[in-house]
């Protein structure tokens, strides 16, 4: 009786070890904080090493010495066709708890948190497989086509009325999205952990103080790397002011022109004025003669259709002295 019951235990050990594997694991719950998390900072993003690569935003973490920065970076994707949900700050319970990120078919719930680079608070704008091979998106994502040749341009529009840097959902000024629908059937399929990679990237995170809440104020030297590990060298990217992110919240557009592969510029009006003004081309000669009609009506000028004949002047006409007219004055 004794040995089948110490068998007994060593199966199950077994078993919780096999559903314990990061291989085929669930979303879960990890650490519980009572302060929230810093704002995102705002960087750029180091130009994408290769093809294959999909960028994992940056993120604060939370460590023995308060939160620190993970820097954003571009990682492989464990299996072809598999997607990087990220992983977010949530409150509940009195606590802000950590759901941590991971891989999938398809993009879950992420807290509505504007990542940025794609990561719009819903989905993923970056790019998307097709066969065996992930196509970028350049209008949201630094690709450099000499390097990566999988690429197209999708406008992402910004929908977004008030921008900030939130980095949670729920509580006290945190993001006030559900999931939906679909993100919840997400959050129900087999989904892989993070990489030995990405797992490595975050301890390394955790043990440079410099990537500290404490020590940098919400603008960590370290924003963003070119790879996961990879804290040094020139395209290694730190933070700007703390700021909201002049993108706000990209949403793609039509994304039946998106199906098509058909290229939509960006809107002029992302442009500012002055660079509107210097791209028009300069008048011909010809033309300069001819004045420009103002577009909108100037202050005081008479509304459509009305009358402008001239008035008839209703002044005395002088009187003549010595055949000569006298005009009065």
């Amino acid at each position: 009786m004794h040995k089948l019951s110490l068998v007994a235990c060593l199966l199950l050990g077994v078993g919780v070890l096999a559903f314990a594997s990061p291989t085929l694991a669930q979303v879960s719950i990890g650490v519980s904080v009572r302060i929230g998390p810093p704002a995102l900072p705002v960087y750029e993003q180091p130009a994408c090493p290769g093809d294959g690569f999909i960028w994992m935003p940056g993120y604060w973490a939370w460590g023995p010495d308060g939160y620190f920065w993970v820097p954003g970076t571009w990682v492989i994707a464990p299996r072809v066709g598999f997607l990087w949900t990220p992983g977010y700050w949530g409150w509940g319970g009195g606590v802000y708890l950590w759901h941590p990120g991971y891989w999938g078919p398809h993009i879950g719930f992420y807290g509505g948190i504007n990542y940025g680079f794609g990561y719009t608070g819903v989905g993923y704008a970056g790019g998307y497989w097709r066969g065996g091979a992930f196509v970028y998106n350049r209008s949201v994502t630094n690709v450099n086509v000499t390097v990566v040749h999988n690429t197209y341009n999708q406008t992402v529009i910004n929908n977004n009325v008030t921008v900030n840097r939130v980095s949670y959902n729920g509580g006290a000024g945190g993001i006030a999205a559900r999931p939906s629908p679909a993100e919840e059937a997400a959050a129900r399929e087999p989904h892989v952990a993070p990489t030995a990679e990405q797992t490595q990237h975050e301890h390394a995170s955790g043990s440079n103080r410099a990537l500290l809440a404490s020590a940098n104020h919400g603008q960590p030297p370290i924003a963003a790397t070119p790879k996961a590990g990879v804290f040094s060298g020139r395209d290694v990217v730190a933070a700007r002011a703390a700021a909201p992110n002049a993108r706000g919240a990209e949403r793609p557009a039509n994304p039946a022109t998106a199906a098509r592969g058909e290229a939509r510029p960006v809107e002029r009006s992302a442009a500012p004025p002055a660079d509107r003004t210097a791209a028009r081309p300069a008048e011909r000669p010809a033309e300069r003669a001819q004045p420009e009609q103002p577009r909108g009506r100037p202050n005081g000028a008479p509304e459509p259709g009305a009358n402008t004949a001239p008035k008839p002047n209703n002044r005395p006409r002088p009187k003549e002295k010595d055949g000569k007219s006298e005009e009065r004055r």
